[in-house]
């Protein structure tokens, strides 16, 4: 829904600003770029009737609800005075420095973005400008997108051409990139106010059938929250619960695909918040338990977040009254990112500018602009320069079908084994060729939007080739991929590392037989925590364990540099954890339980069980590749929350090559209550990789060590791994 415009004042700007910003000197300057703003735009009026100053004002005000920085306010209140007045990018560059300067200067550049009727070149320069000024400084679109919202909100004092012209970029241009940065709270109103005007009957419409069924509407809608409420806290789980309206724009674009206003089961809608993301899932659990949900409606942005920073959890359930309800689950941080997206980051310091830390975070989570800048320069054509970018920014996910018209969403640029795998990965396997659109195609060809795709198979086909990986786009059709490829070397890496086990012990002239005597292997396996010889010899075989510290453990010579140090650092009678009622498996009191160690996962992580045929349950992280094929074989595990004990988990750390790093890594640990198990160390022309065991009490305070290992000098980085 749409916001009304209302009056404001500088002082209403200053007391909301001083809310977050306390520095003075920086409420003074944006005081002082208001007096200058009112100076430059004195007397002049807008077509609305009220004093033009008004409109800067209003656009630094919406920009509060993110909290902007200084510079940013200032930028907005002055971003129409080089267009519209008797000043210059210098003498704003004196009065308020170099980066406010730039940010209005950046704000003018594509202020002036005109679609000037059906003219594509335009709107393809128009696309140039917008794509550059955003990886120039996030923030000058951050102003433009502010700017735009409060002159949607008063369009209607222009002629009906006129409004249908800025809907229309709007919706083109504005919205899409909204969206990208995850500003939902301005896409939504901004797409709102574009139907407003691009079809008022249809807008009009919906809203007229929106408050036929309100006061029914709201009563279902109390109604559940009350009784969902309920559950939650007789569950212990603290929680906020708000109804949630859906946007006239979702609403019409439902409408616009042949569905039928009361086919659109989301019309009701509750957003439940919650502390941790622990809480997302209990809340999803309990839920469930109660009202029964859709299939194929539940959808888990948490494991695997959208684009643009995006995290919640769907799910569509059957609630009050037998109406329909769609509810949302989300921690209070993914809600701020949810609706702020790239401005929810925002590092206010006193000292120094937001724009490297924004920048920073924009790259990370979205990869699609780190390139612009360089096809800019590259592409000196604007037709050319929007069509490398554009496919990337605006259209980065394809909906294909399978022959009975399924549908199947996978990201631009998927080929036929993304497809494959996406299914099944027994049809990825299996796969011999592809066709699409009835027409055979290579492996490499890149799907399109709406593209009809039949795998052929053949059950006696060896498997996929290795180059796969190289030709597949998305992450799990790799790592599926991989997946195969591990299990086929399994026998292969079992028979090298007993081989190397070998040609090791004839080297330092120690008998095989008399090595591996049973006494022996027991203290070699207890030691490295290993079930038996053959897990041995396979990480002897792919490089995973180093051949002499598993012969030291028995000679006790030539210990590594890593042994010494575990030995003065690791916490004496570390005691592993027995899985048995660390973990509860609903409904089943006793059966083996236990931890993977390919994944490792600790107190905290969210997990799954896995039915192994004749060990009892192997719990997994969620997150693990190993086990995402094979959901027939999940069971619901959950932590034991009276269990307090430490668990071993995998981290890897890269730093540069530095003789006394290991020893500043360790020393992390003394403050975490975590103790190293064992150190392998890969060495590389110009930086190590340690491979540490870790024994943690939960998730938080594995974050925290990684954190602090993070800060320590010529660490490149730091993270957890699944084997």
């Amino acid at each position: 829904m749409t916001k009304k415009n209302i009056h404001i004042t500088i002082q209403d700007l200053i007391e909301v600003v001083s809310s977050y910003i306390t520095d003075e000197k920086e409420i003074s300057q944006i005081e002082s770029a208001y007096q200058f703003a009112a100076k430059m735009h004195f007397g002049v009026k807008r077509l609305t009737g009220e004093d033009y100053i008004e409109h800067p004002l209003q656009v630094a005000y919406i920009l509060t609800e993110i909290k902007a920085d200084s510079e940013t306010l200032c930028a907005a209140l002055l971003h129409d005075v080089l267009e519209d007045c008797d000043t210059s990018k210098e003498e704003i560059e004196t009065l308020f420095g170099p980066t406010i300067a730039n940010l209005v200067d950046g704000v003018t550049k594509i202020n002036k973005l005109n679609f000037d009727g059906d003219n594509s070149a335009t709107t393809i320069a128009n696309h140039r400008k917008i794509l550059v000024g955003l990886c120039e400084d996030v923030r000058v679109i951050i102003i433009k997108l502010a700017d735009r919202l409060h002159n949607m909100r008063t369009l209607w004092v222009h002629p009906e051409e006129k409004q249908k012209e800025k809907a229309k970029e709007t919706l083109d241009i504005l919205t899409p990139i909204a969206s990208r940065l995850g500003m939902n709270y301005m896409k939504s109103e901004l797409e709102d106010l574009s139907l407003r005007y691009l079809k008022p009957d249809v807008y009009y419409s919906i809203v007229e059938e929106l408050n036929q069924t309100k006061a029914e509407r709201d009563n279902a809608v109390n109604e559940m929250v009350k009784r969902v409420s309920e559950i939650l806290t007789e569950n212990g789980v603290k929680h906020e619960i708000k109804g949630r309206a859906k946007s006239i724009y979702s609403i019409y674009k439902k409408l616009d695909k042949g569905k039928k206003f009361n086919e659109i089961y989301d019309l009701l809608a509750l957003r439940v918040f919650v502390s941790t993301e622990q809480e997302c899932y209990q809340a999803l659990g309990l839920i469930h338990s109660k009202y029964r949900p859709i299939p194929k409606r539940f959808k888990d942005y948490i494991a695997m977040p959208k684009t643009n920073m995006y995290q919640s959890l769907h799910t569509t359930v059957f609630g009050f009254d037998g109406y329909l309800f769609e509810i949302q689950i989300r921690t209070y941080e993914m809600d701020e990112i949810a609706e702020h997206g790239i401005a929810s980051h925002w590092s206010y310091k006193e000292n120094g500018s937001t724009v490297a830390v924004m920048q920073n975070t924009m790259e990370q989570k979205l990869q699609f602009f780190r390139s612009i800048m360089e096809l800019n320069s590259e592409e000196p054509n604007d037709e050319q320069f929007v069509k490398s970018v554009t496919e990337d920014v605006f259209k980065d996910t394809i909906y294909v079908y399978t022959p009975k018209g399924d549908v199947i969403e996978l990201p631009a640029g998927s080929t036929p084994i993304d497809f494959a795998y996406k299914v099944h990965s027994g049809v990825g396997d299996k796969m011999v060729g592809a066709i699409v659109n009835n027409n055979i195609v290579p492996l490499d060809y890149q799907l399109q939007n709406q593209d009809i795709i039949k795998i052929n198979t053949n059950k006696n086909a060896i498997g996929p080739s290795r180059e796969w990986i190289n030709i597949a786009k998305t992450a799990q059709a790799k790592n599926k991929i991989r997946s195969f490829f591990r299990k086929m070397d399994k026998d292969e890496y079992l028979k090298k590392g007993e081989d190397i086990l070998s040609k090791e012990l004839r080297k330092r002239k120690l008998s095989f037989n008399e090595f591996l005597s049973n006494e022996n292997v027991v203290k070699i396996l207890k030691e490295l925590k290993y079930e038996d010889l053959s897990e041995l010899y396979i990480n002897l075989g792919n490089g995973k364990l180093p051949v002499g510290s598993v012969i030291n453990i028995i000679t006790e010579e030539n210990d590594t540099k890593e042994d010494i140090i575990l030995r003065k650092t690791q916490i004496k009678d570390v005691v592993l954890p027995t899985v048995k009622n660390d973990v509860i498996v609903e409904g089943i009191d006793e059966i083996k339980v236990n931890v993977a160690s390919c994944c490792k996962p600790v107190p905290g992580d969210h997990i799954v069980g896995y039915i192994t045929k004749g060990y009892g349950i192997t719990v997994h992280q969620a997150i693990c590749p190993n086990i995402q094929d094979l959901e027939e074989r999940h069971i619901e595990v959950k932590w034991n929350s009276q269990i307090s004990k430490r668990y071993p988990t995998n981290v890897l750390v890269r730093t540069l090559k530095n003789d006394n790093i290991l020893l500043e890594i360790i020393s992390k640990t003394s403050n975490n209550n975590i103790s190293i198990q064992s150190i392998n160390t890969f060495t590389h022309e110009n930086d190590n990789t340690y491979e540490l065991v870790v024994l943690v009490e939960d998730k938080d305070k594995l974050t925290k060590f990684i954190s602090d290992v993070e800060q320590v000098s010529n660490v490149i980085e730091v993270q957890r791994f699944i084997k």
